[in-house]
């Protein structure tokens, strides 16, 4: 079998494989860069002291935006590669009513411009104050703790996408300050090579978990500002942002900085790799951009190239690395010891994660991270090979997983449900099995098989609800290039989802008298996300297979 296997992030593949533009320039500055200086509330605008300098919002209808604060110095020059530093303070009052640039990325459909290594950005949106008062100050002041905060981690394969891209007003609308961030992305966010250690064998590696980090203690210092309560903060996620928040979960890096935890379709790589391993696989990458051995001039080279030679679809650490600092284990050796943040967790999966992908003729795999599938997998001669390509099992494994899900008159379709039985669902289901056991978690599967399908041209992806899909009903996508209005079921199932996670980051339970969602315990009762109301599920394990797969 002759195939050749690229590492590429799932949503980044997604979106590369249809996308028609070119890269934006990746030189651009923030647009928001300086300081203005301005009148306290000029123009019945929102401003908010934060502890950097003063900046003005605009008022959007309920929610009161503040778009493009810089958390972090610009990771440019000799900060490439480095952990995140503080920014800079200004004076006067800086203008917050424009998003700062996106990281440096490949080329898609779905994340504009502009693009720039100084990207680290966050936006806040918070309920608005009755009357349009213009001072948030006073909101924190008292002793009720201010609003619940939600901190959002975009997906992408750790390779692509924005905070701009997910408007979370109507979530914001619910009571809850929602915190959008940028972080470094591709090799600029996780290369791992010697030459880049803090030490000789130290760590290396993860800096966009770092940047996380650094967008979560920007939260807890100056949150309260802007009407949220520092001491109630969700860090949530999707797909490599599902990842991330995991990730976060076990570092001890991140611990105290966020009280409660949601996953949505992050549990495809649980199984991080060394370092060894990845400092290997980041020599190899900068030796291809003329950049060899592991002294200082090594890298000094790295950080004197220009960003669009580091830009690649070729090269992302999915599913991380256990660097030594940030991760000292992988994620699903730390989850399965007990060694993660002790927080509420809210965990999902969509009912099909990986027909996305077999659309595009990807797979996505605990075992082999993204593969471009070399042959037809409508071809029932094709059915074990693919199997064992997409899964990295032996013949005889890839014989047994065909006698469980037999390819029938559609191979396609079952190897779409095997591998995102083997690769999502299951694994989630170890998740909530893990952190049950120590903190209240609570389970879905987004099941609208009618869901539009946003980023793929219209026929592409079988109607079903597959990766990405529940987005649409938490966030407003303004950036997704093929959007679809939801019908009336569909709207009420997307309140109720936002309900859900506004009443699980303020009190950890998402619970309501509306939508009863017990614990995940022994029962195994999860929630079907389904229009127009969510009900319970407990077959679960025994639709995705999940004891064929725990005993293989």
């Amino acid at each position: 079998m002759n195939t050749t296997r690229w590492r590429r992030a799932p949503l980044a593949a997604c979106c590369a494989a249809v996308a028609a533009l070119t890269l934006a320039a990746t030189g651009a500055t923030a647009a928001n860069a300086g300081a203005v200086a301005a009148t306290w509330g000029h123009g019945g605008a929102p401003v908010v002291t934060t502890d950097d300098g003063a900046v003005r919002g605009m008022t959007a209808g309920t929610v009161d935006e503040f778009l493009g604060i810089p958390y972090a110095a610009p990771p440019t020059g000799n900060l490439r590669w480095r952990p995140p530093q503080p920014p800079a303070g200004w004076q006067g009052v800086r203008d917050a009513t424009q998003f700062g640039p996106s990281c440096p990325q490949p080329p898609s459909l779905s994340v504009p411009g502009p693009f720039s290594e100084d990207c680290l950005y966050l936006n806040v949106n918070t309920p608005a104050l009755p009357g349009g008062d213009q001072d948030h100050r006073w909101r924190n002041g008292g002793d009720d703790g201010g609003l619940p905060v939600l901190v959002w981690i975009h997906g992408g394969g750790l390779t692509q996408d924005a905070g701009r891209d997910y408007d979370p007003a109507k979530l914001a609308a619910d009571g809850v300050v929602v915190v959008t961030i940028n972080y470094r992305l591709g090799a600029l966010g996780f290369l791992a090579h010697p030459a880049l250690a803090s030490r000789p064998g130290g760590p290396a590696g993860n800096y966009g978990l770092m940047d996380q980090q650094a967008a979560l203690r920007w939260v807890r210092d100056n949150i309260g500002q802007f009407g949220g309560d520092p001491r109630n903060v969700t860090i949530a996620g999707e797909s490599a942002g599902g990842l991330s928040v995991l990730a976060q979960m076990v570092s001890t890096g991140a611990r105290g900085l966020f009280q409660k935890a949601i996953i949505e379709s992050g549990s495809f790589a649980l199984n991080q790799r060394p370092l060894a391993t990845a400092e290997a696989s980041g020599e190899a990458f900068a030796g291809s951009l003329g950049c060899t051995g592991q002294t200082a001039q090594t890298a000094q080279c790295l950080r004197n190239l220009p960003v669009t030679d580091l830009v690649t679809p070729a090269f992302v650490e999915i599913p991380g690395v256990v660097d030594g600092k940030v991760l000292t284990e992988p994620i699903g050796t730390a989850l399965a010891a007990g060694r993660f943040a002790r927080v509420p967790v809210l965990n999902g999966t969509n009912h099909e994660e990986e027909a996305l992908f077999v659309a595009l003729g990807l797979t996505v795999s605990q075992g082999t991270d993204v593969l471009i599938a070399q042959q037809p997998v409508t071809d029932p001669a094709n059915y074990q090979a693919n199997i064992a390509q997409a899964l990295g099992v032996p013949a005889a494994r890839a014989a047994a997983i065909a006698a469980e899900y037999p390819p029938g008159t559609d191979p396609a379709a079952a190897f779409t449900t095997l591998v995102g039985d083997a690769s999502f669902a299951c694994p989630a289901l170890q998740i909530d099995t893990l952190t049950s056991q120590r903190v209240p978690t609570y389970a879905y599967e987004f099941n609208d098989d009618n869901a539009p399908q946003p980023f793929t041209p219209p026929g592409l992806v079988p109607p079903v609800a597959t990766h990405t899909s529940e987005l649409q009903y938490l966030f407003d996508l303004p950036n997704a290039p093929f959007p679809a209005p939801l019908s009336a079921d569909q709207q009420a199932l997307a309140a109720s989802m936002r309900a859900a996670w506004a009443n699980f980051a303020a009190t950890g339970n998402p619970a309501s008298a509306a939508v009863p969602w017990p614990a995940f315990s022994d029962s195994a009762q999860m929630l079907s996300l389904v229009p127009p109301q969510p009900q319970l599920e407990t077959d679960f394990a025994a639709r995705h297979h999940c004891a064929f797969w725990a005993a293989g």
